[in-house]
This record gives C-alpha cells, structure tokens and sequence, in this order.
C-alpha cells in the first residue's frame, strides 16, 4: 500500500534541562541540539523506518533547515521530490524543552502556513495515487480540509491527527477514516468535555483517542469500548511519540489487521521510540516493533 503524508516539517531546536520550567520561571538548560521533526515529517519518517511505501508533501523554506530537512527524508527511506522549496520564507521551527520524562513545545509554522489549495492542486494527481493520506493541523485547516474533500471524492482512506487541536465540522469528520486525539485534544476537536467513552461510541472504529501511558481506546461497531494497553518503556524522551503512534497505525492498518492489533502495534513502536532522545532518534524498525511484541 502506498501512503502519503502531507503535513509539516520543521526543524526542531531541543533543549534539555532537569524540568520543564514553570510560567514565569528562568532555569538553566543542559544541552541544545538542533533535530528534524515536525509532526508530517516525524511521521513520513517512521513510516520509512517502518519499511512503508512513502512520500512526503509539504514545504519548507530556501534555507539551510530546509535543506537539510529534505535530506533526512530521503535518509530515511521517504519520497521527497514534491517537497516544495519557498522563496522568502523561513522553514518552519519548532521550539522544545525536554525534562523529567515529558516535553513542552512552541511551534513557528514558517513554510508550512503557506501550505495552500494551490500547492494541493499541484501535486494532486500524484496524492491520489496513494490508498492512505495522512494530514496533521500544523499546517493550515483550510488546506486539510481541502485535501479531505478530495480524497473522499477519489475513495483515499484518510487518517487526520488533529493536532494542534482545533474543532472541527461534523461533516469533515464523517468523510475522514480515522480520526486520533489523545483525550486533551477530544475534547476541543469534538467540543465535547464529556466521558470519552461516549465520544467513542459516537465514532466506532473511526475515533481511536490516544492515552499517553494507559494506551488507546476505541469502540467497535456494538458499543463496546476497547482499551489497548501501552507498551512498556524506558522513557528517555517521549517528543514523537504521537507521531509514531499515528505512523505504525497507518502501517499496520495497511496489513489489514484488526484494530485492536493496529492498536497492539502502534503503541508497542510509540514505547519504543521514547527509548531514545529526540522525535525521530527512536523511531523503530519493522524488526524491532516485531521483536518487542513476541
């Protein structure tokens, strides 16, 4: 199965200190390490890593982090031709404080807010040759929202991470395949702060929502409510993790296993890309996410 991601890239600019800082306060950072991320690119990536049919749409700006993004797609095993390169604007940055097992991040969408319709409508043909599209919210809404009508016309099964979260119309939800909030962003998608489960069972085997260390939880066609347990892990760093979550979910997905067994794999390759430092740093491989699941 061929997938596309169309989605953003940036580079991230980590820093790693003992905690993240509260508001307000000055702490003394560790280290800065400039990594490739952003939530398509980190996405495109583990698929490649993963052994996936993959190509990257996105853009980035006439500057060194573009270039150098683009070379780590084409690294790792992911299609980077369409990958636009625009004059006169700064390639998209994402700023990261890691501490104490967890992350905060403030992202400067640079390159890829001007991911538009125009671009879509360029490298159309060629999008709706693949069987699954991938969408994030880093880039614009207008433009995923675009892309879903499109793929909904074509018959290409959609998987949309709504993150950022913003909330989004009954009817661009029922046209995408899988929809995959952790509860956070359930809440503002579906502009619902109620029992989660319910949302699921609104949603069979379209809402899959996301649980950090409990897992992820989906309802099947009954009603029933299934919970898929995390994978154990030493955590290290766990920027990515989502974005390997919604990866291997594709992957596995594209073997035509259960969801249940979707879900089985998808949290095992999360575990274990928080083994190692930076978003992409522990993204596994087929072999490895096989290994820790026997």
């Amino acid at each position: 199965m061929n997938i596309a991601v169309v989605g953003s890239l940036n580079m991230d600019m980590v820093v790693t200190a003992p905690r993240i800082p509260l508001k307000g306060e000055t702490i003394t950072g560790q280290a800065l390490h400039f990594v490739p991320g952003g939530k398509g690119a980190n996405q495109a990536v583990a698929l490649g890593r993963l052994g996936a049919d993959v190509t990257m749409f996105g853009c980035v700006g006439d500057d060194d982090f573009g270039r150098q993004l683009i070379e780590n797609l084409a690294a790792n095993s992911v299609k980077a031709a369409r990958v636009r390169t625009l004059q006169g604007v700064t390639t998209g940055v994402a700023m990261i404080t890691v501490g104490d097992g967890d992350n905060s991040i403030v992202v400067v969408p640079g390159a890829n807010g001007q991911v538009g319709r125009a671009y879509i409508d360029s490298i159309k043909e060629e999008l709706l040759q693949n069987q699954l599209v991938i969408l994030q919210l880093e880039i614009p809404l207008d433009t995923a929202t675009y892309v879903v009508d499109l793929c909904h016309q074509a018959g290409v099964a959609v998987l949309l991470n709504p993150a950022p979260a913003l909330k989004l119309s009954a009817d661009l939800i029922e046209k995408i395949t899988f929809v995959t909030p952790n509860e956070h962003e359930a809440a503002i998608v579906f502009d619902d702060q109620g029992d989660y489960r319910e949302l699921l069972r609104r949603y069979p085997e379209k809402l899959i929502i996301t649980q950090g260390s409990a897992g992820a939880s989906f309802a099947g066609k009954n009603g029933e409510v299934h919970q898929i347990p995390a994978s154990p892990a030493t955590v290290v760093d766990t920027t990515g993790a989502g974005d390997t979550f919604n990866a291997a979910l594709a992957y596995a997905w594209s073997q035509n296993l259960s969801l249940d067994k979707v879900l089985l794999f998808a949290n095992c390759a999360a575990g274990l890309s928080t083994e190692k430092f930076g978003a992409q740093g522990g993204m596994p491989t087929l072999a490895q996410v096989t290994a820790r699941l026997t």
